[in-house]
């Protein structure tokens, strides 16, 4: 406890030095906080990816399940505290002076702080979109092929750390993270991708497959959450401590608490399953349209825009178990409209077009 103290209390210190020294550079401090936001995954990095290469696309969603499942699992676990909210309670301080830490419309995370979330959830699904770059470079032969695949691969590993690190700093910066939660999430975002990297299995799963990967993962996750509330250790603690510090009501989010973020995943996950086991995806993205490039092109397009209209769909909040379940099917239904039914609707129209010109 006092070793956690002062590993603490050394992280207020880098959070009032970035707060202090970094104040210009705000603005893009908040702006890679919001890069390293995991629901980025699903509606921006996806769309692009499973149209250009479906198995990176689908990897993609299943690193940034798993990696956020493992995430939430680890944050029951390890209990971490969030800065915003420890140095009120903390008795390390002497005669009540605990620093002042400046908060931010973002700050006020709701669940435990360690391993860092955005971090976890950025270095994971940015190390899948690096190696599968990679993968296109590593098959060239001839000597100059193998000094650009150099190049190249120096290039995107630092642009890969570059990111990494702007987003830990944004995250310790906004004082919603200690800097050992974000170093965590990194290298724990890394394994879980690397780990994928060797599991050919989820390219084939079939619709039950991915229904019983949901059912464990919720089941597991409700299991251990009921086992230890027998126990009387709650693993919703810091939900009363976000709602007690947080410097504005508003910035409390139902959005960022636990289960909020597996109902979430497990939604994506679901819906990912449905749409490639589905006939749409089977008719428009397996037909012979798939391999043209305008297919591909008009996809991305139409699917990056539809996403973006789902963040107009405001889930109401008064009632928790509602949000819960409208959150699992608005998540479910954005994989399964890149998957299916946009490449479905494109397919139509390029068919149609096909047959006036004929």
């Amino acid at each position: 406890s006092i070793k956690m103290d002062l590993l603490h209390s050394n992280g207020v210190l880098i959070i009032q030095h970035l707060q202090r020294d970094y104040r210009a550079y705000q603005d893009f401090l908040n702006f890679m906080s919001h890069v390293g936001d995991p629901r980025n995954i699903f509606s921006i990095y996806f769309p692009l990816w499973f149209q250009l290469n479906q198995v990176v696309g689908t990897k993609m969603i299943w690193v940034a399940v798993i990696g956020d499942w493992f995430n939430l699992i680890f944050k029951w676990i390890l209990f971490g505290h969030r800065p915003y909210w420890w140095v009120q309670e903390t008795m390390i301080y002497p005669n009540q002076s605990s620093p002042c830490l400046e908060q931010f419309p973002i700050t006020c995370e709701t669940g435990p702080g360690s391993p860092s979330g955005h971090a976890m959830g950025s270095s994971c699904v940015w190390y899948v979109m690096v190696t599968a770059a990679l993968s296109y470079t590593v098959r060239w032969k001839d000597k100059s092929a193998v000094t650009l695949h150099r190049l190249t691969w120096s290039f995107l590993w630092s642009i890969f750390w570059i990111i990494q690190i702007s987003v830990c700093i944004s995250r310790v910066f906004i004082a919603t993270h200690f800097p050992h939660q974000v170093v965590l999430g990194v290298f724990a975002g890394i394994l879980v991708a690397e780990a994928f990297e060797h599991t050919p299995a989820i390219q084939t799963a079939s619709l039950r497959m991915y229904i019983k990967t949901n059912l464990f993962l919720f089941i597991f996750a409700l299991g251990f959450y009921l086992s230890l509330k027998l126990l009387d250790i709650d693993l919703l603690w810091s939900v009363p401590k976000a709602k007690k510090w947080c410097a504005n009501p508003d910035w409390i989010n139902i959005d960022t608490t636990p289960f909020a973020g597996l109902v979430r995943n497990l939604g994506a996950l679901f819906g990912l399953g449905l749409g490639i086991n589905s006939e749409m995806f089977i008719t428009s993205c397996k037909g012979k349209n798939s391999c043209k490039i305008s297919f591909r092109v008009l996809c991305i397009a139409a699917s990056l825009a539809t996403l973006q209209l789902y963040n107009f769909v405001k889930i109401p909040t008064h009632t928790e178990y509602l949000f819960y379940i409208l959150s699992f099917c608005k998540s479910a239904a954005m994989p399964l409209t890149v998957v299916a039914l946009v490449p479905y609707c494109v397919h139509s129209l390029m068919r149609t077009t096909e047959k006036k010109l004929n």
